[in-house]
């Protein structure tokens, strides 16, 4: 397959980002805050595990439980195998699954296949991906091409301008992104979902988001995979580097922008959590903060590598049955009751809502 060099470095670069995920220390060294929202237990919950109702709707459809596995990176030598595995884990246990950036496809075609798999989730939410600055590289007929070319539900446009600037060949100018992902949300009818990769997103992007009547959002907050850290691992130059360790823990944590984001979007935008999400008490958690879905990244490609798709599967029924202890626990007897179960608030979440509500106070 002849692939144009900025191809090949694009190629190469997904290769490699893979490899560190994967080898190498890339999380968040704070945490996405979740450990500091305390779900309090009932001893009499008056409920029978087999008739908790985890359905949700999604982008038009049903999922048997409120999870997704969330956009991994793409375009690399393995894309095809996991885009594959993962669809088909997803499909098993009716959850939500969106391939990794489909950024290559635009340059070339013929590795439309390693993304078009469709008919391993044939009946479930299947999501494309493309970065919001490439909304300003490429027509909107060619990015709903995408859409189009590998049957998907919708697509996530995915906001990184940290990871960008850690990047030699990243992107600088981040001007015009929200006027096309409003222009994309309009082509697409609202089959778009805005997510940001690991660093969160703050009230006034939400509000942002909201202004532009974007019905889908990933808070993809920090505490998970930090892709700043990330790139420090392969950038050459000493300045990108050390920028990389800089902002390592730069971002905005799953809790707060999970409470923030249910607090300022209207109720009918589907929020997705994630960012930090290892288990099924977290993917609670978060749906106890406003998430009407949880999501998982890193979590799942460990197990996906570690025994491919028995493996990958093997930890989403752990996080359904811990998710669905969880609403036991609580007297949850449906996911959205999760959000009225009584909670303790401690520690860096507790000052960090403080502090913000006494700052945006002084705005006012």
């Amino acid at each position: 397959m002849g692939f144009s060099d900025k191809s090949k470095l694009t190629v190469e670069r997904k290769n490699q980002h893979l490899q560190i995920v994967m080898e190498n220390d890339v999380v968040h060294r704070d945490s996405a805050m979740l450990e500091e929202v305390h779900l309090l237990h009932n001893a009499l919950p008056e409920l029978n595990l087999d008739e908790l109702e985890l359905e949700t709707d999604f982008f038009g459809k049903k999922l048997k439980a409120p999870l997704m596995i969330t956009s991994m990176t793409g375009g690399a030598d393995y894309a095809e195998k996991m885009n594959y595995g993962l669809a088909e884990a997803a499909e098993m246990h009716g959850i939500a699954f969106a391939v990794g950036s489909q950024r290559v496809m635009l340059r070339h075609p013929e590795v439309t296949g390693h993304f078009a798999v469709r008919r391993a989730i044939p009946n479930g939410v299947l999501l494309g991906n493309i970065g919001a600055v490439q909304l300003e590289e490429y027509s909107l007929e060619q990015i709903t091409g995408l859409v189009e070319q590998i049957e998907a539900d919708g697509i996530c446009v995915h906001l990184n301008p940290g990871q960008e600037l850690m990047q030699a060949e990243g992107h600088r100018n981040f001007r015009g992104n929200l006027d096309m992902i409003a222009r994309l949300v309009d082509r697409l009818e609202g089959r778009v979902l805005v997510k940001e990769t690991g660093a969160g997103l703050s009230p006034q992007v939400l509000e942002r988001l909201s202004a532009i009547g974007v019905r889908y959002v990933d808070v993809s907050g920090s505490g998970g995979t930090s892709w700043t850290k990330v790139e420090s691992y392969r950038a050459q130059s000493k300045i990108l580097r050390s920028a990389g360790k800089t902002f390592s823990n730069w971002g905005v944590p799953t809790a707060y922008s999970l409470i923030n984001a249910r607090r300022i979007l209207p109720e009918e935008v589907c929020v997705i959590g994630s960012g930090g999400i290892e288990n099924g008490l977290d993917s609670a958690r978060a749906i106890a903060l406003g998430a009407d879905i949880a999501g998982f990244a890193r979590a799942v490609l460990m197990a996906f590598m570690d025994n491919g798709v028995q493996g990958a599967s093997d930890f989403i029924e752990s996080n359904i049955y811990e998710l669905k202890t969880a609403m036991l626990l609580t007297g949850s007897r449906r996911t959205g009751d999760l959000q009225n179960a009584p909670r303790v608030y401690t520690g860096k979440l507790l000052e960090w809502l403080k502090n913000s509500e006494s700052h945006l106070g002084d705005k006012g």
